[in-house]
């Protein structure tokens, strides 16, 4: 199948989170986390190239739509623009460059695609996304994420393994502050995924490489946008992490993700992205700044309908801003595990919880265990 619009359907058909596109094998559907190959025909070289531009094409139909709402009638006609860009594209992917890039289907889902080569032939991996985000309620979030969402300043990070529905619950946080708060949102993203519909907030979307240049330059001048509250894709290197921090102190809610797997790893990961003589300071900016960090994974259902989040968290408790601040994140866990006065729990706690609901497997619980033998003597004892 070379038509991608028809492909994403069978996809949304088939509940799949993602679509894997490679010459000499057919298209691959990610359902409920398992990759598997469809019974369609085997693409050819051919067959991938014909999928990718139609790809770029349909991004750049979404581009040219928006500038023509931007722009005067009288300019002349975009369509020779849109051209353009689409062969850039392809050419910048010819040499070897990955692209990212996201486009709607109308009526039906959003795609974020990751374009590249594999053995000299165009490949993808497109994301299925929502046209509207899911609520907190429906997405089986803690209710303690609401908590985190009214807060006037600070930073709050959403954490986890690739796949694991960061993107799914930032735009919960979003679309509840949306509804809930009138202020001004600005979101910085690479690509642009779930596209937001002003409520009580203005929310502004600016995509990397076509509203802005980079993070860094997008970080620069957003506090000077007068934003209440600034979303960041990702945190991917110390500064952005230093801006972010920064914006968090000055009196913005600040919303970003990282790819670690606890709430602990999340604070060693950041302070360790900086130079030695830098860390002390940081150590004090984070534990200065810092609300609350969820660190969350997907675990399939016990009735085999889908997935659910298990979920730590780690809210910046007194005791947390100290451990932060003197660099001992080895002693998080243990403040996590005994702080459910502040709605902490570790993930071990989130997965017992989820096995004693019967809403996962004792194998699918110990398989995505913090500490397994912790975890092992907590379901034993119950």
């Amino acid at each position: 199948m070379k038509d991608i619009h028809g492909l994403l359907e069978m996809a949304l058909r088939h509940k799949a989170s993602d679509v894997v596109i490679k010459a000499g094998s057919a298209p691959a559907l990610r359902i409920f986390g398992k990759v598997l190959r469809t019974e369609l025909p085997v693409l050819s070289a051919a067959d991938t190239h014909e999928i990718v531009y139609n790809i770029i094409a349909s991004a750049g139909r979404d581009y040219l739509l928006q500038r023509q709402t931007q722009r005067s009638p009288l300019v002349p006609d975009l369509d020779e623009e849109d051209s353009l860009r689409t062969e850039a594209l392809l050419k910048r992917l010819e040499d070897g460059e990955e692209i990212d890039l996201s486009f709607t289907v109308p009526n039906l889902i959003r795609v974020r695609a990751n374009l590249y080569l594999q053995r000299g032939c165009m490949g993808a991996a497109l994301r299925i996304i929502p046209l509207k985000p899911l609520t907190m309620e429906e997405l089986g979030l803690p209710p303690v994420l609401k908590e985190l969402a009214t807060q006037a300043q600070g930073l709050v990070l959403v954490t986890g393994p690739t796949g694991s529905g960061k993107s799914t619950t930032l735009a919960a946080v979003i679309e509840y502050i949306n509804s809930t708060r009138p202020c001004n949102i600005v979101t910085i993203e690479d690509p642009v995924e779930y596209v937001f519909t002003d409520n009580r907030s203005i929310i502004n979307q600016r995509e990397i490489g076509t509203d802005t240049k980079s993070f860094g330059s997008a970080l620069t001048s957003v506090l000077r946008q007068t934003p209440d509250v600034i979303m960041i894709g990702e945190m991917r290197d110390a500064e952005t992490m230093s801006v972010a921090m920064a914006a968090a102190e000055v009196g913005h809610l600040v919303l970003s993700t990282l790819h670690t797997t606890s709430a602990a790893n999340t604070v060693e990961r950041i302070i360790s992205a900086f130079p030695p003589h830098e860390r002390a300071q940081v150590q004090i900016q984070l534990a200065t700044s810092l609300q609350g960090v969820i660190s969350q994974k997907l675990i399939a259902r016990a009735d085999g309908r889908g997935r659910v989040p298990a979920v730590e968290v780690m809210i910046a408790s007194p005791t947390v801003k100290k451990q932060i601040e003197d660099g001992t994140p080895d002693q998080l866990y243990a403040t996590i595990r005994e702080g459910q006065h502040f709605g902490m729990n570790t993930m071990n706690q989130a997965l017992a919880s989820l096995y004693h609901r019967g809403l996962i497997s004792y194998d699918d619980a110990l398989a995505h265990a913090g500490n397994y033998t912790e975890l092992k003597q907590m379901l034993r004892r119950a």
